[in-house]
């Protein structure tokens, strides 16, 4: 398992160090918003949720898009706007898209995956699967009055869905402790009796179990959970932010403590694998991401046809 988390986060890490490349190359235009130190969270759903688990999440998404099985190629096709993309390249960077692997985007608006989240919770709960569907949102959208109108209904209707709140502590440019009094977003669910905790996003052993036990839950007929994962981005809101918001101490601070550094220590340290075989799969990572921009440079653009379909 610490093998698959460290493979999952590495992958990520590469795929969006490339993005950031190509988008200085002007290969890749438009809004761009990498997930650079919240790997771990991803590496967590990989381990401890079906693949069958419908995921609706924000936009900055690509690592939860390869998480969730979309290919590197055609996620970076889909950064290209190629015909190749996951969406044949009309989403870009905000708006992927993948009905096989379950993941229902990539959302533009702030918050507004939340209430989408809950509704496909209902068509879970109506057609009486036992999936949940995994509704993952920033510490902005937090601020939404669409979640509170989301929370209630679902908790009325006890709807199998996983309310995540991915915190990295800044929503743009803006610090949790400047947009309310509630600086513990966990707390939120209260209001609706909503089981809630908050857990450590740096360490994808603690996202790992933090989600088995909301599956769990969930599962048996309970209803909603709410977790808030303190989490860091290392790069800016976007592309074209600095980050001069933050203090170069903090962000520091957080890199010392990375997640693939850790997990890379932790695995040597208890024999799971060996130097050759970590350097195995960072060699086999680098050949998939060169594979997959090279599968981007080449794929055609989308017929102008396209536009009416």
């Amino acid at each position: 398992i610490w093998l698959t988390w460290y493979e999952t986060m590495l992958r990520i890490r590469r795929f969006e160090e490339r993005t950031l490349m190509m988008y200085a190359q002007q290969k890749i235009r438009g809004f761009c918003h990498v997930y650079i130190g919240q790997e771990s969270i991803a590496a967590g759903l990989v381990t401890a949720l079906r693949r069958e688990d419908p995921l609706v999440t924000a936009y900055r998404q690509h690592g939860i898009a390869i998480a969730k099985g979309l290919s590197t190629k055609s996620c970076m096709a889909e950064l290209y706007g190629k015909a190749t993309g996951c969406v044949h390249g009309k989403g870009g960077s905000m708006h992927f898209f993948s009905s096989e692997n379950r993941f229902f985007g990539g959302n533009g608006i702030v918050g507004a995956q939340i209430p989408i989240g809950a509704g496909i919770a209902f068509a879970e709960k109506y057609r009486g699967t036992d999936n949940l569907c995994v509704t993952m949102f920033g510490d902005g959208a937090a601020r939404q009055g669409a979640l509170y109108e989301s929370f209630n209904m679902a908790m009325t209707w006890k709807l199998p869905v996983l309310f995540i709140c991915e915190n990295n502590q800044y929503a743009m440019g803006t610090s949790v402790t400047r947009t309310s009094n509630v600086h513990d977003l966990y707390k939120i669910g209260a209001a609706f009796d909503m089981p809630s905790e908050a857990i450590d996003g740096m360490n994808p052993e603690s996202v790992h179990e933090a989600f088995v036990k909301a599956a769990e839950h969930i599962r048996s007929g309970k209803g909603p959970y709410f977790l808030e994962i303190k989490t860091y981005r290392y790069k800016g809101h976007s592309v074209s932010d600095p980050g001069k918001y933050r203090s170069k101490d903090e962000l520091q601070a957080y890199m010392e403590n990375d997640p693939i550094k850790l997990t890379e220590e932790k695995i040597l340290k208890n024999k799971i694998a060996t130097d050759s075989e970590i350097q195995a799969i960072k060699d086999l990572i680098k050949a998939e991401i060169e594979e997959a921009t090279l599968f981007a440079e080449e794929s055609p653009l989308p017929d102008p046809s396209e536009l009416y379909t």
